[in-house]
């Protein structure tokens, strides 16, 4: 490779905005790794890949494994061998390696290859990309544990070594600096990370000498891998000293301050005609430069056109666009011509961090370079998505011990790689830096808007990312942005996001329950408990901190008096708050009725006039009356010490400020006055104590947004795929308050799937089930009819269940009758990761699942790995549900008006799971008679993609659906 097609490969590969002084030592790196020389730390080096049946190492095995010793630049001995599985390997990993049963069939036992293995390595460092992947592997089998004691991640590696690349996959870094190919072999896969390994080490040495000491001396007590690498490489910079803020200034150096215009400024936007966004969709336009293979869609075409329609016309729209319109181009076209043309910044919120990265990563990119003049763009979060400077640096050069979930180690990990990131980067965030959170405790390394020093930070406002990130999103075109901020940017009064008058909200059909889980107000035990805790006593926490500080003879006697008054109100508080506690669950204990695991009681007139709440009013006041006191000695004791003592008091604002919402919030409750809210108690039935809550949710989410938001917005584009019920939008629009604007202020539209649903999705209603309120006679029902979808589409099904106690019974009896019959069924239990049960579903094409609220949108498993979709029970809320008991209480048709479209909207949702694609295939199966036996049946199923539907009775429904799959089946 030439060295300009080499410059232009890594130019290609870097994130944008990287600093020019990066790009250059990028650029050089592949020349400069072949002569570079690094002593020890690459002599009697092992290289090592493995190749296996599948991701999970409980149901997996080893096929081969190869293995290389490392002398300088040059393998000097090699080890490479099949290995016998006791299973047959899947078709996919096949066709993934080349890898077939043949090759195996001969090879060592897993146990004789590893025992090979270990008399090869022989005890040296091994280096793999995502070691721990290979070393579970190796360490599964007998013997293999002695392998080798150091195991270095190269994949952890290249993100401190490299964390300007878009990606750290061993395929992408070797094309990239031109090392051998990667062919999911693991001969090959070892040959090219040889290469990078030097890569590696290069870029490593090219990172600030002062750095390299500081990782090298950290924390000398914790075992790290890492730490002989870094030490070896510091030695070249003996005597440099590091500073963080220097560094900052450096990476920011070069960025370009471009303000943009507030929209509230412009009389008019300047946009394009109708004519220019139909032309941006045609041959040779806009869009085909982006997707080469693109074909105009009408309904895309359509959608692009009434979004510039409504930016001309400053008013709001709510769009429903079927599955296959592609809707984010749609509005990303006009609103990057609005944006570009006006010099003003636009922005879109979405709810899922999957179609956040998708417009982050694929769609802005791609319009981006096909625009002539470029887009500029970005993602704001909130404030715990990004590193706190300021703890990074007390983290790193504090003696004191590391909290850790499981292995302080990966805490170091965390920080070699978010120093790397922020000395070669002007903006980003945490997200996607393989930060292995289930060991690192994210609060050491982020901080919440409240507990930010702001003013007493030296990284503020600029070196720091977390508010350089707003007011660098205040000089892009687009801003990408999640609902949860957004809704706490309206609560804030428009604080935290910057002035943007333009929107998009996509997937905004679950806009209102996010909103009302913004803005609820929740007063919990484990927060009271957590807040007390670190507030401490005399010996513990801030206050104990103090304490000790007032110790010294130049403390005066007002601030050990102001310290001790402190300690004496916070402790009576947090008693106080103990016995509150208590009294809500023994209120919870005396209810018949509330949930399952979980128990909600809805804190309406008939509680309140109880003799239970008086015990609990009367707990709560008192608790109200402790905190009031505690409350006015923190505030006395910041106030009067802020200036004189910055660092100490810092650390009691955050927690005292916590305080003081912990009161406003219990007041509101207690009180119950204010009629804009709902109030509830939870109490977790499955703990003895902890778990108990006191919330205020607010009602009436359309009104608030009606009220503080919406009249300060131009256009407010909301879309998604499913917002109408029965082909209106009345619900919709109630809920989000476009029906308390001016006449004329929205309009709706409907666009429909560019997916033949007709076609490729069957409907079968379940006529005769018992009535799901008839628990037991239900579910023994549903049990063979479950047994009998499962069995005619042999397997490759998804049932989506209303409460866990419901799936559970029915998990237990069904699963094995599928096992007999050779099915394998996985249940979301307590505990289980939701993203393991999603990649094993999709993974094993005939896998099934019984699921819970998490799988009912969001979840994408197209072609043949889900043909089926089961809901047992249409999902109406709780009729002990705090709001529905609100609403019914303030409303005669309160039912029909929130929790009958409610469950319309969440069923088309989950009927949203099957059809992924063109090509998709599948049958939804409704198995709640209730459709056909009430009329309200009609909302449902005229609210589904697919006019038509088949009504059969249970028994029949699995010879329906064996004579469906044989007429489908694709092979």
């Amino acid at each position: 490779m030439a060295f300009h097609d080499a410059a232009t490969a890594v130019d290609e590969a870097l994130l944008p905005a990287t600093p020019s002084f990066v790009t250059e030592s990028y650029r050089t790196l592949a020349e400069r790794a072949k002569t570079m020389q690094f002593g020890l730390i690459e002599e009697d080096v092992v290289i090592l890949d493995t190749e296996t049946t599948g991701l999970s190492v409980q149901e997996h095995e080893l096929i081969e494994i190869s293995a290389a010793v490392l002398s300088g630049n040059e393998i000097v001995e090699r080890f490479d061998t099949f290995v016998h599985p006791t299973t047959l390997i899947p078709d996919e990993i096949t066709k993934l390696t080349g890898i077939t049963q043949a090759d195996v069939a001969h090879a060592p036992s897993a146990r004789e290859a590893v025992a090979r293995l270990a008399e090869f390595v022989g005890g040296r460092p091994v280096v793999a990309h995502n070691a721990t992947f290979d070393r579970s592997f190796i360490e599964a089998v007998k013997g293999g544990v002695g392998v080798s004691d150091i195991w270095i991640d190269s994949l952890a590696l290249s993100r401190v070594a490299l964390p300007r690349l878009a990606s750290h996959k061993l395929s992408f870094i070797a094309e990239v600096f031109g090392c051998a190919a990667v062919s999911h072999r693991a001969i090959d896969d070892v040959d090219a990370l040889a290469g990078v390994w030097r890569i590696l080490l290069t870029a490593l040495s090219d990172l600030p000498g002062g750095l390299l000491r500081l990782l090298a001396d950290t924390h000398p007590d914790v075992p790290w891998a890492y730490r002989p690498i870094f030490s070896y490489l510091a030695q070249a910079h003996v005597g440099e000293s590091f500073s963080l803020a220097e560094q900052r200034d450096r990476v920011l150096n070069e960025v370009i301050h471009e303000e943009r215009v507030d929209a509230d400024d412009l009389p008019v936007l300047d946009l394009p005609t109708n004519q220019e966004i139909v032309a941006s969709f045609g041959a040779d336009g806009l869009v085909s430069r982006m997707y080469p293979e693109y074909e105009t869609r009408s309904e895309q075409v359509e959608m692009a056109c009434e979004v510039r329609d409504a930016l001309a016309a400053s008013t709001h729209r709510a769009i429903e666009a079927g599955t296959g319109v592609g809707k984010s181009i749609a509005y990303l076209v006009p609103f990057a011509a609005a944006a570009r043309r006006n010099h003003i910044t636009m922005g879109i919120a979405t709810k899922s961090n999957n179609l956040a990265d998708q417009l982050m990563f694929h769609e802005l990119p791609r319009l981006a370079n096909a625009l002539e003049g470029g887009l500029s763009y970005c993602a704001l979060k909130g404030f715990d998505h990004y590193p706190c400077l300021r703890k990074m640096e007390r983290l790193l050069r504090s003696n004191s011990e590391i909290e850790t979930k499981k292995d302080p180690a990966d805490t170091l990990t965390a920080l070699a790689v978010l120093y790397a990131y922020v000395c070669q980067s002007p903006d980003g965030d945490l997200d996607a830096l393989g930060i292995k959170w289930k060991s690192v405790n994210r609060a050491d390394l982020t901080t919440g808007s409240r507990e930010c020093a702001r003013r007493l930070c030296p990284f503020f406002p600029h070196r720091c990312l977390v508010h350089g990130a707003r007011r660098r999103a205040a000089q892009a075109d687009i801003v990408v942005t999640n609902h949860s901020l957004l809704f706490r940017n309206v609560a804030a009064e428009g604080k935290i996001l910057p002035p943007i008058r333009h929107w998009v909200i996509d997937e905004a059909h679950a806009i209102e329950r996010e909103a009302r889980r913004q803005w609820a107000i929740s007063i919990t035990a484990d927060d009271s408990r957590a807040l007390f805790e670190r507030l401490g006593d005399s010996s513990t926490g801030v206050l104990g901190g103090l304490v000790r500080e007032g110790a010294t003879a130049e403390a005066t006697t007002l601030y050990q008096g102001l310290v001790a008054r402190a300690v004496s109100t916070v402790n009576g508080a947090s008693a106080s708050m103990a016995e509150l506690f208590t009294a809500v669950r023994d209120v919870a204990g005396r209810a018949k009725t509330g949930g399952y695991d979980q128990m909600t009681i809805w804190i309406g007139p008939e509680l309140r006039q109880s003799a239970e709440w008086d015990i609990l009013a009367l707990s709560g006041n008192a608790a109200i009356d402790a905190l009031e006191q505690a409350d006015k000695a923190l505030v006395s004791l910041v106030e009067t010490f802020g200036a004189d003592m910055p660092d100490q008091m810092v650390e009691v604002a955050d927690p005292a400020r916590r305080l003081h919402d912990l009161l406003d919030g219990l007041k509101l409750i207690i009180q119950g006055e204010d009629e804009h809210y709902v109030y509830a108690l939870q109490v977790n039935r499955r703990l003895r104590a902890g778990g108990e809550a006191l919330t205020a949710e607010r009602i009436d989410i359309g009104e608030v947004l009606a009220t503080d938001w919406l009249p300060d917005i131009h256009t407010a584009i909301f879309a998604s795929a499913t917002m109408s019920v029965s082909g209106g939008f009345e619900h919709f629009e109630h809920a989000i308050g476009l029906d308390r604007l001016p006449s004329g202020s929205s309009r709706s539209l409907h666009l429909e799937s560019s997916y033949d649903f007709d076609a490729n999705m069957a409907v079968v209603v379940a006529s005769d089930l018992p009535d799901p309120r008839n628990r037991a006679a239900y579910l023994s029902s549903l049990e063979d009819l479950l047994v009998d979808i499962h069995v005619a589409m042999g397997g490759s099904v998804l049932t989506l269940f209303t409460n866990r106690r419901d799936m559970e019974d029915l998990y237990a009896s069904v699963q094995p009758r599928l096992a007999a019959a050779g099915l394998e069924l996985a249940c979301q239990q307590r505990m289980s990761s939701t993203r393991r049960l999603r990649d094993h579903f999709i993974a094993e094409r005939t896998s099934s699942l019984f699921a819970l609220k998490a799988f009912w949108e969001g979840f994408d498993a197209s072609g043949e790995t889900l043909r089926c979709v089961v809901i047992p029970k249409l999902p109406f809320a709780s009729p002990t549900d705090p709001l529905a008991c609100e609403r019914a209480l303030r409303e005669d048709r309160a039912w029909a008006r929130y929790a009958l479209p409610d469950a319309v909207l969440e069923v088309k949702q989950a009927a949203g799971r099957l059809i992924r694609s063109s090509t998709d295939t599948g049958v939804l199966v409704l198995a709640d008679s209730r459709l056909v036996s009430k009329g309200y049946g009609k909302k449902f199923l005229n609210s589904l993609p697919t006019a038509s539907y088949q009504r059969i009775e249970a028994g029949r429904i699995g010879r329906y659906l064996e004579l469906w799959r044989k007429a489908h089946d694709r092979h």
